[in-house]
């Protein structure tokens, strides 16, 4: 079993963020390549954004921290700290309307 504080993850990627000129960081914090189910913590600096791409397919957005905007066509879902968003299968955007960390969890589709 491993064990990891996303609080402290939350904590060094806001501040690897702030200090980005890109204004973002992220680190894989389960998957990887030989697994199915990937989870990433993406930090983004308000006013920062991942640009429009297609889905990875299933995927959620759990807000850690702050207040980010998830984008697909002409719907926009506001989501905050403890809200949990679901990715829709078609392409989009997330942008941070303030400093902000989520948890991008994917299930990888089979090839």
């Amino acid at each position: 079993m491993q064990k990891q504080s996303l609080t402290a993850l939350v904590r060094n990627q806001l501040e690897q963020a702030l200090a980005a000129p890109q204004g973002r960081s992220a680190t894989t914090v389960y998957g990887g390549h030989e697994h199915a189910l990937r989870q990433t913590l993406i930090a983004l600096r308000a006013g920062e954004e991942l640009a429009e791409h297609d889905s990875p397919g299933e995927a959620t957005v759990h807000v850690l921290h702050g207040r980010v905007e998830l984008t697909s066509g002409d719907d926009t879902w506001t989501g905050v700290t403890g809200d949990l968003l679901i990715v829709p299968p078609a392409r989009h955007a997330l942008r941070a309307a303030e400093n902000a960390a989520v948890l991008l969890t994917v299930v990888k589709r089979s090839s």
